[in-house]
């Protein structure tokens, strides 16, 4: 993946609190991001605005997300834990 084609704000911004959700976060916006159409960098760049734990009990199905979000949480949880997981 050409890092060049990922904008660097976006980069930092995974960067959370929380060291497992830098981990995922980054992972789907290194391997994704230049693949997803711009509806989903959309609602990758929203859910960046999220707090991370709402994110996390997105990630973990503690909870469900707005309509907006699910896509880019069902997205990310398949990358990071595998299709059975969803």
């Amino acid at each position: 993946m050409e890092k060049a084609n990922i904008p660097s704000r976006l980069r930092w911004r995974c960067r959370r609190g929380m060291q497992e959700l830098d981990v995922l976060l980054g992972r789907w916006l290194a391997t994704r991001w230049t693949k997803a159409d711009a509806q989903l960098q959309q609602s990758f760049e929203d859910l960046l605005e999220c707090e991370d734990d709402r994110i996390w009990d997105w990630l973990m199905g503690r909870d469900r997300p707005e309509a907006a979000l699910s896509r880019i949480i069902d997205d990310i949880r398949e990358l990071g834990f595998g299709p059975d997981q969803r």
